[in-house]
């Protein structure tokens, strides 16, 4: 794997503090808002580490995080939509958490994938991206969103019911 570059700090660094910022806003808010200060920050991190992504060529050309990244802005604007708009009536919520919390996932695939095959530094644990320990975190990864989400479905009609 090459060094990382500045650049690649940045959009680290963008990542690193979306991530924390989304879990944190899922833990305590229940779901991803813009209303939300941490919903804030985990919107405008995760808008900057997906548009940062788009720019990053290190390994070639197109790739599967550049898809991801194109998924994330995707989610992006449905969610935004969905969230700021009723165009989707009484599915708009949960079109929001959907999109929102689907970002987060999309967060996880290449940070565990980038951060298990640069470290330890000297003999990376993953040497090649068809690791079956990496189609393991992937799997984890999609259990605990779906997992999440219908968690998120529950809380959101439990607060339809209650106004």
């Amino acid at each position: 794997m090459p060094e990382i570059s500045p650049f690649g700090w940045f959009h680290t660094a963008a990542g690193i503090i979306a991530v924390l910022s989304g879990i944190y806003t899922l833990v305590v808010n229940k779901v991803i808002r813009w209303d939300d200060l941490a919903g804030k920050v985990y919107l405008v991190c995760t808008l900057i580490a997906a548009a940062s992504a788009l720019a990053i060529f290190r390994q070639g050309g197109f790739n599967a995080a550049h898809a991801l990244a194109i998924l994330t802005l995707l989610a992006l604007f449905v969610g935004t939509v969905a969230e700021r708009t009723q165009l989707l009536k009484g599915l708009s919520a949960y079109a929001q958490a959907m999109c929102y919390s689907a970002t987060l996932l999309f967060h996880m695939i290449p940070a565990i994938t980038d951060g298990l095959m640069r470290l330890p530094v000297d003999d990376p644990v993953v040497k090649n991206i068809e690791d079956p320990l990496l189609k393991s975190f992937y799997l984890a990864f999609l259990i605990t969103y779906v997992i999440g989400f219908a968690l998120q479905v529950i809380w959101l009609r439990k607060q339809s019911v209650n106004t």
